[in-house]
């Protein structure tokens, strides 16, 4: 199959990741891969998996975007040139370029919904959900079907899936040179990776380490990202006055190595498609508090493969974390059941393979 991936940009983050798995992973079978985007820092890491890069001024949100128009113009090039069957898109913009182009071009359209969009009027009359779409999640699935009218036979459920070896066994060594080079020395360190977004809920995180660190006031709290809240989380620390406990982190390209050096992780949530930073979280055999909404609940089996919580609720969250920080037996078991529960369910082989299975069911079917 010749298989062309569209994307926004190729910066560090979970939508890119999950390309680039998929990308490689076809690749790996025989297929002919290719990647459409804005560029972004982990091109190199595509161009070296072999994967042939189409360049797009794709890197807008905005559907009417004037960018929209010219990718069109550019990727119509591309599709004829290297005989395209294949577009799977990954986000509402380049949904919007892939359908308009099937309207004119024969290839078939697959799109992944990695999470909840806003309901539109546009959206539920002007669908451009493609003809097959992947939802990464149950509740991500429900929302299309309940909040756009999309056919619930047009959607295949395939969970995100993961390299889990490689966030086993830290080397012991690595783990003592990141904490001392981040002055955290033995502190205990509550941690999150991801965008610093209203929707991910850190301010609510924040407002709980407050109180955690009344009764453990050596915990540190370690917030790994970029996004447009920054400035008014790190005001928010210093107006709880406790900026010296908490510790910012832009994106890093090697996730495990920052796992490695926290006891809790917590995804405070207020809406999650899935949660790729929470999977390779549980697949490090980090115990794990997470939000009780959208798909983190798809993960987190309370008490058994982690804690949930309900969203923006400060104290309960505060509690769950003081009570692990203080808990190592609890810690670990709860480690210990999560990296079993991803290793079983979320590995990238099974992605890869169940996704293989949409293409090659699609290009069965006739085009409309």
């Amino acid at each position: 199959m010749n298989i062309l991936y569209l994307t926004n940009h190729l910066n560090i983050g979970g939508i890119t990741s999950y390309v680039f798995t998929l990308a490689k992973g076809m690749k790996e079978r025989g297929h002919n891969i290719y990647i459409a985007s804005s560029g972004g820092e982990l091109l190199p890491k595509f161009k070296a998996a072999g994967i042939i890069y189409v360049p797009l001024p794709i890197k807008t949100k905005s559907e009417l975007s004037p960018k929209v128009l010219i990718s069109m113009y550019k990727l119509s090039h591309a599709l004829k040139r290297y005989r395209i069957e294949i577009i799977h898109s990954n986000s509402r913009t380049t949904q919007v370029l892939a359908c308009v182009l099937a309207k004119y071009k024969d290839f078939r359209h697959v799109t992944t919904c990695h999470g909840f969009f806003k309901r539109r009027i546009t959206r539920r009359i002007f669908g451009t959900w493609g003809e097959k779409i992947i939802a990464v999640s149950q509740p991500v699935k429900e929302h299309l079907v309940r909040d756009f009218g999309v056919n619930d036979k047009n959607i295949t459920l395939i969970y995100n899936g993961i390299d889990a070896a490689r966030f086993k066994n830290q080397h012991t060594k690595l783990k003592t040179e990141i904490k001392k080079s981040l002055g955290l020395a033995d502190m205990p360190v509550v941690g999150i990776v991801g965008r610093l977004s209203g929707v991910k809920g850190h301010s609510y995180l924040i407002e709980a380490m407050q109180k955690v660190l009344e009764k453990i006031p050596q915990a540190r709290l370690v917030v790994v990202g970029e996004g447009k809240i920054k400035k008014r989380l790190v005001s928010l620390c210093r107006r709880l006055r406790i900026e010296k406990s908490i510790l910012f982190i832009p994106s890093v390209k090697e996730t495990s190595e920052i796992l490695s050096i926290m006891d809790v992780f917590v995804m405070p949530s207020l809406k999650e498609g899935l949660g790729l930073a929470l999977m390779e979280a549980m697949a490090a055999g980090l115990a794990v508090i997470g939000s009780d909404v959208g798909g983190i609940k798809d993960l987190v089996r309370d008490g058994q493969t982690g804690l949930l919580v309900k969203p923006a609720d400060v104290s309960s969250l505060a509690r769950a974390i003081t009570g692990l920080l203080e808990n190592s037996e609890k810690r670990s078991s709860l480690g210990r059941e999560a990296q079993i529960f991803i290793g079983q369910n979320f590995t990238q082989e099974k992605m890869i393979a169940e996704t293989e299975n949409v293409y090659a069911e699609y290009l069965k079917t006739p085009l409309p």
